[in-house]
């Protein structure tokens, strides 16, 4: 009998160490791409175009021992002398190697300096925060690719963060209070038609988003409100609700209902009830559900879009990074430094809340 049990322990043990090994690669596969995101967010735009994110590692690569500095008259057409040898400038824009193991590259190309470079181990530490300045601001900024210099326009990403904000911060509360609402009075009030109309607030649960867009569009324009926060605030309270609701009402129907009667007999309302026992109660569902709402609309394009407008006063964060994606697609530096921007307050969020979710997600699970 012991040794069965033994056997089974072992048999249990290789079975968890097997899934933690799986989540272990699952973690890893997912943590390796986002922290090349981070790090390519601090490097330079030329150390992005140069090189891979991993080079921050120890690694053998060329480093500059020395420079030479050609004649200001010096023509960038045709053949370009350096130390005897000549040249092309495409030859030193990627970079040429010598015959001695040296490798000849601009350094700056307006200035007509020429850097040596010598094969050794190095790290490239070379971090900068002018990535962020850039993306968050409207100021103009100069860089130097392949050692010439190029003048760009910041993208002012922090009216965009605010606006993001503006949306979001409602039409995640909206929703979360009126969902708590509702599913008490579907727990635990009694009145006409209280499962017909909870069978309707679940059946919205399959009406697609898109179907609803043009004719609640419709409405907002007859109502003057489309292109304003209010339009936004209804929208993502409307399309959020059955979701919240449902998943309320598997919390709050399972608590005790000791609880709702000791309540009645002491005169409380259902008003009290809610505020003074259900509301402290639900706190790791409305964690848990808070979360997906909050990013539901934090990353939203489409709604924001239609009924919020594409304006520069009103864009919120997933319109100005795709329409970045379409006017610098070769400008990595500021595409990664605006996706961690636009990551830093979901990251918050959830990890300030992660101790409510997976009790709120398995709360209404089980019947106690």
């Amino acid at each position: 009998m012991k040794r069965k049990r033994r056997d089974r322990d072992q048999k249990l043990t290789s079975g968890q160490w097997l899934v933690n090994a799986a989540l272990a690669l699952i973690v890893l596969l997912w943590t390796i791409p986002s922290f090349g995101l981070l790090v390519s967010s601090f490097r330079t735009p030329e150390a992005i175009l140069g090189s891979g994110w991993w080079n921050v590692f120890p690694h053998r690569d060329y480093v500059t021992v020395d420079t030479v500095d050609l004649p200001d008259d010096t023509p960038l057409r045709g053949d370009i002398a350096v130390d005897g040898a000549a040249y092309t400038n495409r030859q030193l824009s990627q970079g040429v190697v010598t015959a001695d193991g040296r490798r000849l590259v601009w350094g700056d190309k307006a200035a007509r300096v020429v850097d040596v470079q010598e094969l050794s181990w190095t790290a490239d530490l070379n971090f900068t925060t002018q990535n962020y300045d850039a993306v968050l601001s409207g100021k103009t900024f100069q860089i130097i690719v392949n050692g010439a210099k190029k003048t760009f326009q910041g993208d002012n990403l922090l009216r965009s963060f605010f606006n993001t904000f503006t949306v979001t911060l409602p039409a995640t509360v909206f929703p979360l209070l009126l969902a708590a609402f509702a599913a008490y009075g579907f727990a635990w009030m009694r009145f006409p038609g209280r499962k017909t109309m909870f069978v309707i607030v679940i059946a919205l649960l399959v009406v697609p988003l898109q179907v609803a867009l043009v004719p609640i569009l419709r409405d907002y324009t007859s109502l003057r409100i489309n292109g304003s926060y209010l339009s936004v605030w209804i929208a993502h309270t409307g399309f959020g609700l059955p979701l919240a609701t449902y998943f309320m009402f598997n919390y709050i129907s399972q608590l005790p209902r000791d609880l709702f009667e000791s309540a009645f007999i002491d005169g409380a309302g259902h008003f009290t009830i809610f505020t003074r026992l259900i509301f402290p109660l639900t706190v790791p569902a409305l964690a848990s559900i808070g979360i997906f709402q909050f990013l539901w609309t934090w990353n939203d394009y489409l709604v924001a879009l239609v009924f919020l407008g594409n304006q520069p006063a009103t864009q919120v964060l997933s319109m100005r990074i795709a329409d970045m994606v379409g006017s610098r697609g070769n400008d990595w530096h500021l595409l990664t430094a605006g996706a961690f921007v636009s990551m830093i307050l979901p990251l918050a969020v959830f990890f300030s809340l992660q101790r409510y979710f997976v009790r709120g997600l398995l709360g209404g699970s089980v019947k106690g």
